[in-house]
C-alpha cells in the first residue's frame, strides 16, 4: 500500500531494511512534516497550538497547552537526537512558546498546575523534553524565562494526582524541578514510584491502577516514565539520584514486558486495536524505544527497527497524518466514538512518544542492523499471558494477530462501571475495531455473549473474573446484568484455540424467555461488506477479503444465525458487519452453548469449519470427565478437530 502523495519521503533502502525499507532518514522526515503542519494554528507567542477539532472537557487554553507539551516532545527528539544541528527553527520556537507560555502578560500563558488538572498530564511532557534538549534549550534561557518555568513546575509540589498513571507525571515532573536545582518533595517522587509497586502483576505488566487495566498504558505510560524519571535522577545523582536502585527493577521488567510485545502487532504493522486513548496510535512504540534507550531490550535491534518503522508507515499508508499533516481524533480518520472526554484536537501528539528511537544517535544499532521479521511473519503464533488473562494468536498466511481477552475490564475497584467496549469484548484483533459508536453498540455489540429481553435490551459484561489462562486456551466467569431482573446471571466461558480458529465454550445461566446471542469479529469497510448465513453459521466479508465467521457447535438455533450490520460504527470503516447466533428462547437454569470464530483473509467456509470442528455435550449425574471434577459443571463437553486434536474444556466453577 503506498504512501499518499501529501507526504514525500526519502527513496527506500532494501538492503538494510528489506521489510519496510525505512531508514532514520524516513522518521526525521515524518517527524519534521508534522511539526511544520503545526505552525498554521499556533497562538502569536507560540505557547499554543489551537488545533481544529472537537474540544476536550478542559477547554480551549489547555487543550492548546496540550498542542504544545505533546509536540514539542516530539520536537525535542529531533533536536536532541540531531544534537542541536540543522534544527534551529525547532529551538527558537520551543524557546519562543516557553517564554510565552509562562508569562503572565502574554495573553496565552498556560494555566497554573493545580491538584489532579490536564496541566499536570501536560507538564510531564514538557520536563522529558526540557531535559532530553537542556544543552540547546534550558542552559540558553534567559534566567527569568527559567525561574518562570519552575515557577509553572512548582504547582506540582505536595500536589494531589489521580490515582493511575498520573502519579509518573508528577515523578518526572518534580525530578526535572530537581535537575535544576529548583526546589521539590523527593517524598512525592517516592510515593509515586512506591505507588506503582502496588499495580505490579508480574511478567513484565502494569495495571493502570486498581483494578484490572490492562492495556497500552503499560508500555507507553507505566513502563515509559520510570524509566525516564531515571535518565533524569541519574543526570541529577547525589541524594535526588536513583539511591534505592530502582532502575535496575524496572529495566528487568521493560525487559520481561518485551519478550513477548512483538506479538501485538500484525504483519502490516497495525498493533491490536484494544484498551483506551488509542488516538494516541503509533505511541503504542514508546516501551520498544524505552528498551533501546536504557539498553535492557531482549529483542534484536533490527527487530525493534521493522517493527516500529513498520507501524508508522501502516499509519501513514491509511492516511495518517492527514493532507494536512495532522493527526486526527480517531484511528485512521476522524471517529470520536473510540476517544474519551479528555481527548481534545492536539490529544493524538502523545504519538511523540513513538519516536523517541531518534534521541539514539544514528549509528546505534536499531538504525544501522538489518531488519528482522516480526513473529507473525516467521510463523503462526500462540502466547498465553497470565498476567492480563490475555491469549494472542497470530496467522503468518494474513498477517492478523487476535487477542483473546478473559482479564482486563476497566472496572472500578468498588464496582458500579460501564461495559466499555475497549475492554468488555472477548476479543479484538490488529485487523478489527470493536463497535464503539453508543447508537450502534446495544443491538450489535461485537465479541459479546449476550443475555436479550424480549424488547431487545442486552446484558453487559462488566467485571470479568479470570479463571485460567495457559497454553492455548484462557477461561473467565463474569455476571450478566438483564435489564428488568433484579438478580444477575452468571457467565462462564472457556475460550480455546486451534490454529486461525477460538472455540468458544459458555455456560450461561438465563431466565425462562431469554435470548442468549453470541456475536464474531466486527469487521468494517468503506462499502457494505458482504454477508451471508446458514443453517448454523453467519458470514461478513468486506470488499478487500477480510471475513468474519461464526458456526455453531451446540446450543444454538440452527435458524438463529444472522449478521448484524452498523453505520460510522467502528474505526476501521463507515459500514461494519458483525455475524451472530442466537438461541431464541432459553429453557431457564443452566445450559451450554460452544461456537467456533474465525477472523481471516483467506476464502472461510463455514460448511467446512461446521464438519471440520464438533462439539459433544453429554449431561452428566457424576463428577464429569475422569480427571476433571470440575468439567462442565454437570456437562461432559469434548471439542474434536479433524487433525486428531482432541479437547475437553473445563469450566471452573471459581469463587
Amino acid at each position: 500500500m503506498p504512501v499518499p502523495p501529501h507526504i514525500t519521503l526519502p527513496p527506500a533502502d532494501r538492503v538494510r531494511s528489506p521489510r519496510t525499507g525505512w531508514t532514520r532518514t524516513h522518521w526525521e522526515t515524518v517527524a519534521d512534516r508534522m511539526l511544520d503542519a503545526l505552525l498554521p494554528y499556533a497562538t502569536p507567542g507560540l505557547a499554543q497550538y489551537r488545533l481544529p477539532g472537537r474540544g476536550s472537557w478542559s477547554g480551549l487554553v489547555v487543550d492548546g497547552l496540550e498542542g504544545f507539551a505533546r509536540s514539542f516532545l516530539l520536537a525535542a527528539c529531533r533536536i536532541a537526537g540531531a544534537g542541536g544541528e540543522g534544527v534551529p527553527e525547532l529551538i527558537e520556537r520551543y524557546a519562543a512558546g516557553l517564554a510565552a507560555g509562562t508569562d503572565r502578560a502574554s495573553g496565552e500563558s498556560w494555566p497554573a498546575i493545580t491538584d489532579r488538572s490536564q496541566q499536570m498530564v501536560e507538564a510531564a511532557s514538557i520536563a522529558v523534553a526540557l531535559h532530553e534538549t537542556r544543552p540547546w534549550l534550558w542552559d540558553q534561557m534567559d534566567s527569568r524565562v527559567r525561574q518562570r518555568v519552575v515557577d509553572w513546575f512548582s504547582g506540582f509540589v505536595g500536589a494531589r494526582t489521580w490515582d493511575n498513571n498520573w502519579r509518573l507525571f508528577q515523578v518526572v515532573s518534580e525530578q526535572f524541578l530537581a535537575s535544576v536545582g529548583a526546589p521539590y518533595r523527593r517524598e512525592d517522587i517516592e510515593r509515586g514510584l512506591d505507588r506503582i509497586e502496588d499495580w505490579y502483576v508480574g511478567d513484565g505488566w502494569y495495571t493502570d491502577g486498581d483494578g484490572r487495566h490492562f492495556d497500552y498504558y503499560a508500555g507507553w505510560a507505566l513502563h515509559l516514565y520510570p524509566l525516564l524519571w531515571s535518565r533524569m535522577a541519574a543526570a541529577t545523582g547525589g541524594a535526588a539520584g536513583d539511591g534505592g536502585g530502582r532502575t535496575e527493577v524496572y529495566r528487568q521488567r521493560l525487559a520481561a514486558y518485551l519478550t513477548c510485545y512483538p506479538h501485538f502487532f500484525g504483519a502490516d504493522g497495525a498493533p491490536v486495536h484494544q484498551g483506551r486513548s488509542l488516538t494516541y496510535r503509533f505511541a503504542a512504540l514508546a516501551p520498544l524505544w524505552a528498551g533501546a534507550l536504557t539498553d535492557c531490550s531482549p529483542l534484536p535491534p533490527g527487530l525493534t527497527r521493522r517493527l516500529g518503522s513498520g507501524t508508522l508507515r501502516h499509519f501513514l499508508e491509511r492516511g495518517v497524518p492527514d493532507e494536512r499533516g495532522l493527526l486526527p481524533l480517531g484511528w485512521y480518520d476522524t471517529f470520536l466514538p473510540s476517544t474519551q472526554g479528555y481527548s481534545g484536537p492536539a490529544s493524538p501528539y502523545w504519538a511523540s512518544k513513538g519516536f523517541l528511537g531518534l534521541l539514539l544517535p544514528a549509528g546505534h544499532p536499531v538504525w544501522t542492523e538489518t531488519e528482522r521479521p516480526l513473529p507473525v511473519e516467521e510463523d503462526d503464533q500462540r502466547v498465553a499471558l497470565p498476567a492480563p488473562g490475555w491469549l494472542l494468536h497470530g496467522t503468518t498466511h494474513d498477517g492478523i494477530v487476535r487477542l483473546v481477552n478473559h482479564g482486563s475490564d476497566h472496572q472500578p475497584p468498588e464496582g458500579g462501571g460501564r461495559d466499555d467496549p475497549h475492554y468488555c469484548a472477548f476479543a479484538y484483533s490488529t485487523a478489527t475495531a470493536p463497535v464503539t459508536a453508543p447508537h450502534a453498540r446495544p443491538r450489535a455489540a461485537d465479541n459479546h455473549l449476550a443475555l436479550l429481553t424480549p424488547d431487545g435490551a442486552s446484558s453487559r459484561r462488566v467485571r470479568i473474573h479470570p479463571l485460567d489462562c495457559g497454553d492455548g486456551r484462557a477461561a473467565s466467569w463474569h455476571e450478566a446484568e438483564l435489564p428488568g431482573h433484579r438478580r444477575t446471571f452468571r457467565i462462564e466461558t472457556v475460550s480455546l484455540l486451534h490454529g486461525p480458529w477460538e472455540v468458544r465454550v459458555h455456560r450461561v445461566q438465563a431466565p425462562a424467555g431469554a435470548c442468549v446471542r453470541e456475536t464474531g469479529y466486527a469487521v468494517a469497510h468503506r462499502r457494505v461488506p458482504h454477508t451471508r448465513t446458514g443453517p448454523g453459521w453467519a458470514l461478513a466479508r468486506t470488499e478487500d477479503g477480510l471475513t468474519s465467521a461464526l458456526v455453531a457447535l451446540h446450543g444454538w438455533d440452527e435458524d438463529g444465525a444472522a449478521v448484524l450490520q452498523a453505520t460510522h460504527a467502528t474505526a476501521y470503516g463507515p459500514h461494519a458487519a458483525i455475524p451472530s447466533l442466537a438461541l431464541a428462547r432459553h429453557p431457564g437454569g443452566t445450559s451450554v452453548h460452544i461456537s467456533l470464530i474465525a477472523l481471516s483473509r483467506d476464502a472461510v467456509d463455514p460448511r467446512a469449519l461446521r464438519e471440520a470442528v464438533t462439539a459433544v455435550v453429554v449431561e452428566e449425574t457424576g463428577e464429569g470427565h475422569p480427571g476433571d471434577k470440575d468439567a462442565g459443571g454437570g456437562h461432559g463437553i469434548e471439542v474434536r478437530f479433524t487433525d486428531g486434536t482432541v479437547v475437553r474444556p473445563v469450566l471452573p466453577a471459581g469463587p
